[in-house]
């Protein structure tokens, strides 16, 4: 039929909300969007930063951001479903920015409201002498595009340490992605024969 709809909705609002990294301050996030080949942004931005934020003063000492997302993309199949990268930075002793830490999570599946938690980390060196040449020049090892950060492909290489953790919330909605033969809607855990991480079950009516 003509009415038929060729492509899904998938809108995002939400918010960079804190973070945890006690033994620094001054943090500032960069974030960025990686999907597949068929998705497209229709609205909103690409990428962003936050503004610079000191540790608060009581027994949390989180990092406070509230910092809004909000984008909107189309698609013809959830393949190269978007994630969020999480690049978090301060300075060090010198005032040259450093990474303090990096993350990836994928906008949830499910419409409705959801809130996570992203460890982060950070390359190491891999040898002594790169670990001393690196404390010598004042830089740490990291990636030249964060990006990478949300692919498996050459991550494996790649030595590295936990450091800190992001709070992010979402705002999830789907437009005609049921039209499209995907059922996005929350499943009953006992009854459900799909896995949870899924969450798409293609050809549902």
């Amino acid at each position: 039929m003509a009415g038929n709809p060729t492509v899904f909705l998938l809108m995002v609002s939400g918010q960079i909300e804190s973070a945890e990294f006690p033994e620094f301050d001054d943090i500032y996030c960069r974030y960025c969007w990686v999907y597949g080949q068929d998705w497209v942004i229709t609205s909103g931005l690409e990428d962003g930063i936050t503004q610079v934020t000191k540790k608060s003063h009581d027994d949390r000492k989180l990092f406070v951001w509230n910092f809004p997302l909000e984008v909107t993309f189309k698609s013809t199949n959830p393949h190269g479903w978007p994630q969020l990268v999480v690049s978090a930075y301060g300075q060090d002793a010198f005032g040259r920015d450093v990474v303090r830490g990096y993350s990836a999570v994928h906008i949830p599946i499910t419409p409705g409201q959801h809130t996570r938690t992203l460890p982060m980390f950070v390359p190491e060196s891999t040898s002594k002498l790169q670990k001393f040449v690196s404390w010598f020049l004042g830089r740490r090892p990291e990636y030249v595009d964060p990006k990478v950060v949300a692919q498996g492909e050459g991550r494996e290489v790649t030595r590295v340490r936990s450091q800190g953790k992001v709070r992010v919330s979402f705002n999830v909605v789907t437009k005609d992605m049921k039209k499209l033969g995907y059922d996005t809607t929350p499943t009953d855990a006992a009854a459900s024969t799909q896995p949870a991480a899924t969450g798409i079950v293609p050809g549902a009516s």
